[in-house]
Protein backbone atom coordinates (compact mmCIF):
# COMPACT_ATOMS: atom_id res chain seq x y z
CA UNK A 1 0.00 0.00 0.00
CA UNK A 2 1.06 3.41 -0.84
CA UNK A 3 2.25 6.04 2.31
CA UNK A 4 -0.86 8.27 2.37
CA UNK A 5 2.15 10.97 2.19
CA UNK A 6 3.64 9.53 -1.09
CA UNK A 7 0.24 10.22 -2.39
CA UNK A 8 0.01 13.69 -1.54
CA UNK A 9 3.30 13.79 -2.76
CA UNK A 10 1.42 12.73 -6.64
CA UNK A 11 -0.89 15.58 -6.07
CA UNK A 12 1.35 18.01 -5.28
CA UNK A 13 3.36 17.26 -8.76
CA UNK A 14 0.30 17.42 -10.65
CA UNK A 15 -0.68 20.43 -8.72
CA UNK A 16 2.49 22.15 -9.93
CA UNK A 17 1.82 21.02 -13.10
CA UNK A 18 -1.39 22.78 -12.90
CA UNK A 19 0.17 25.73 -11.67
CA UNK A 20 2.77 25.71 -14.75
CA UNK A 21 -0.12 25.34 -17.18
CA UNK A 22 -2.24 28.01 -15.74
CA UNK A 23 0.69 30.62 -14.88
CA UNK A 24 1.83 29.76 -19.06
CA UNK A 25 -1.19 30.25 -20.71
CA UNK A 26 -2.25 33.28 -19.04
CA UNK A 27 0.88 34.86 -20.10
CA UNK A 28 0.37 33.62 -23.53
CA UNK A 29 -2.81 35.50 -23.57
CA UNK A 30 -2.11 38.95 -22.58
CA UNK A 31 1.68 38.82 -24.75
CA UNK A 32 0.40 36.58 -27.70
CA UNK A 33 0.82 33.28 -28.62
CA UNK A 34 3.76 34.65 -31.17
CA UNK A 35 5.56 35.45 -28.57
CA UNK A 36 5.11 32.40 -26.76
CA UNK A 37 6.26 30.33 -29.62
CA UNK A 38 9.25 32.19 -30.42
CA UNK A 39 12.43 32.49 -29.04
CA UNK A 40 11.80 35.31 -26.18
CA UNK A 41 14.57 36.92 -26.78
CA UNK A 42 12.72 40.60 -26.97
CA UNK A 43 11.95 42.29 -23.91
CA UNK A 44 8.50 42.35 -22.49
CA UNK A 45 6.44 44.52 -20.72
CA UNK A 46 6.05 42.73 -16.67
CA UNK A 47 2.24 40.80 -16.78
CA UNK A 48 -0.20 42.55 -14.98
CA UNK A 49 -3.53 41.12 -13.55
CA UNK A 50 -4.37 37.62 -13.46
CA UNK A 51 -1.33 36.25 -15.50
CA UNK A 52 1.01 38.48 -13.16
CA UNK A 53 -0.50 36.51 -9.82
CA UNK A 54 -0.80 33.43 -11.34
CA UNK A 55 3.29 33.66 -12.07
CA UNK A 56 3.95 34.84 -8.54
CA UNK A 57 1.69 31.73 -7.28
CA UNK A 58 4.06 29.48 -9.71
CA UNK A 59 7.38 30.95 -8.17
CA UNK A 60 5.76 30.56 -4.21
CA UNK A 61 4.54 27.11 -5.48
CA UNK A 62 7.84 26.18 -6.43
CA UNK A 63 9.43 27.94 -3.43
CA UNK A 64 7.60 25.69 -0.70
CA UNK A 65 7.35 22.07 -2.50
CA UNK A 66 10.89 21.42 -2.29
CA UNK A 67 10.85 21.19 1.27
CA UNK A 68 7.51 18.84 1.08
CA UNK A 69 8.69 17.23 -0.86
CA UNK A 70 11.73 16.14 0.30
CA UNK A 71 10.40 15.73 3.93
CA UNK A 72 7.56 13.53 2.74
CA UNK A 73 10.35 11.12 1.30
CA UNK A 74 12.40 11.21 3.98
CA UNK A 75 9.77 10.75 6.56
CA UNK A 76 8.25 7.69 4.30
CA UNK A 77 12.50 6.23 4.07
CA UNK A 78 12.90 6.91 7.99
CA UNK A 79 9.85 4.71 8.52
CA UNK A 80 8.26 8.21 10.85
CA UNK A 81 4.81 7.98 8.93
CA UNK A 82 2.10 8.24 11.60
CA UNK A 83 -1.20 10.88 12.39
CA UNK A 84 1.17 14.10 12.39
CA UNK A 85 3.25 13.59 8.86
CA UNK A 86 -0.57 12.51 8.15
CA UNK A 87 -1.95 15.73 9.24
CA UNK A 88 1.34 17.72 7.75
CA UNK A 89 0.84 16.24 3.95
CA UNK A 90 -3.33 16.77 3.98
CA UNK A 91 -2.57 20.05 5.73
CA UNK A 92 0.10 21.14 2.67
CA UNK A 93 -1.37 19.60 -0.37
CA UNK A 94 -5.09 21.38 1.22
CA UNK A 95 -3.47 24.68 1.84
CA UNK A 96 -1.46 24.58 -1.51
CA UNK A 97 -4.97 23.97 -3.66
CA UNK A 98 -6.87 26.57 -1.63
CA UNK A 99 -3.60 28.84 -2.43
CA UNK A 100 -4.02 28.84 -5.88
CA UNK A 101 -7.72 30.29 -6.96
CA UNK A 102 -7.34 32.90 -4.29
CA UNK A 103 -4.67 34.31 -5.34
CA UNK A 104 -4.76 33.64 -8.98
CA UNK A 105 -8.52 36.01 -7.80
CA UNK A 106 -6.04 38.65 -5.78
CA UNK A 107 -8.10 37.54 -2.19
CA UNK A 108 -6.14 39.03 0.28
CA UNK A 109 -5.67 37.47 3.89
CA UNK A 110 -7.38 34.86 3.25
CA UNK A 111 -4.68 33.78 0.92
CA UNK A 112 -2.30 34.14 3.90
CA UNK A 113 -4.05 32.01 6.11
CA UNK A 114 -3.50 29.10 3.29
CA UNK A 115 -0.34 29.94 2.85
CA UNK A 116 0.32 29.25 6.57
CA UNK A 117 -1.61 25.82 6.81
CA UNK A 118 0.66 24.30 3.89
CA UNK A 119 3.39 25.47 5.84
CA UNK A 120 2.13 24.05 9.17
CA UNK A 121 1.94 21.29 7.10
CA UNK A 122 5.69 21.32 6.47
CA UNK A 123 6.64 22.05 10.12
CA UNK A 124 4.84 18.94 10.92
CA UNK A 125 6.12 16.58 8.79
CA UNK A 126 9.48 18.01 9.96
CA UNK A 127 8.32 17.30 13.48
CA UNK A 128 7.32 13.76 12.39
CA UNK A 129 10.78 12.98 10.89
CA UNK A 130 12.87 15.00 13.73
CA UNK A 131 10.88 13.77 17.23
CA UNK A 132 12.73 11.65 19.33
Amino acid sequence: MIPFEIRVLGFGVLLGFAHIVLASHSASLQRGYRWTAGARDEPVAPLAGTAARLARALANFCETFPFFAALALAVVLADRVGLVSRWGAGLYITGRILYLPLYAFGVPLVRSLAWNVSAAGILLLAFALLRG
